[in-house]
């Protein structure tokens, strides 16, 4: 992984950022923009400025980072992630782990739109991420190793956090928001899975797949961050579903769902900031 090109975007990011101190980062991921509308934006920062093609190319990132402030607490947001699959290496992808973590972000919440493989799930609803699988092919830790993230053979059995679970769970009770538990499988992409694959993840144990999430989630663990995952079912998996799978059905799902995104948030950042 090249650090020193991680090391100088993520300085010019920060330059720019208000001077704070965030105690929660969230990277928001395919339609889920319009979930921060209503709370108070107090420094942007273009990712479309740096070099190194930071940004991605999909509809529904916006390719921001915003610093924004609930409840008295700072939270750092990067709106939009740049994908694997866009064949840019694995720098742009780590970015917004690496600018937490030298913000000194204790705990980070990721967040997608992922396809429904569990025989009872529907688009629209929420999924907290209980563990996951890597059906990528790849990791993002291959390569030289770097004290930045953590030891040469992270442990990962606990990646995701039970109280930043736990803090999920109350943030939706708060706002009478069903939520899911589940496994999240993450392919490399771009292409959509063919029934067979979803048919092999189903057997392997995954309730949802997607194409993000996981290597920012293996970083933050690894880097010594507390990890949640928050997946919205925007669609039926392969072979659960007559109509083909397409991207604009997966950014309808979410504009759908935003309303309860647009509560849930908001809860979650209050519970989040108390476990310090």
């Amino acid at each position: 992984m090249n650090m020193p090109w991680l090391q100088n975007s993520s300085a010019a990011i920060i330059q720019h950022l208000p001077a704070c101190v965030p105690r929660l980062g969230i990277i928001l991921g395919s339609g889920w923009a319009d979930a921060l509308d209503g709370l108070v934006v107090t420094g942007y920062f273009d990712l479309s400025t740096l070099p190194g093609s930071p940004c991605s190319a999909v509809a529904g990132h916006p390719n921001r980072v915003a610093i924004i402030r609930h409840a008295g607490v700072d939270v750092v947001v990067f709106i939009g992630r740049r994908h694997w699959y866009e064949g840019s290496g694995w720098e742009p992808v780590a970015l917004p782990v690496y600018v937490m973590k030298q913000l000194g972000v204790p705990s980070v919440l990721l967040t997608n739109a992922g396809g429904g493989i569990a025989a009872t799930w529907k688009p629209g609803n929420l999924t907290i991420i209980n563990d996951h699988v890597n059906a990528m092919g790849v990791n993002p830790l291959v390569g030289p190793a770097d004290p930045f993230w953590g030891p040469r053979f992270p442990d990962m059995s606990a990646i995701y956090d039970p109280r930043l679970r736990r803090a999920l769970v109350l943030a939706g009770r708060r706002n009478r928001i069903p939520m899911r538990h589940g496994v999240y499988a993450a392919v490399s992409g771009p292409a959509y899975e063919t029934p067979a694959e979803i048919a092999v993840l189903r057997k392997a144990g995954a309730d949802a797949v997607g194409m993000s999430t996981v290597p920012e989630a293996i970083l933050a663990h690894a880097a010594g961050m507390r990890v949640a995952g928050l997946s919205l079912i925007a669609n039926l998996a392969a072979g659960a579903r007559r109509k083909p799978l397409a991207h604009d059905d997966v950014l309808l799902a979410s504009r759908r769902v935003i309303p309860l995104l647009k509560q849930l948030l908001p809860s979650f950042i209050e519970s989040a900031a108390a476990l310090g």
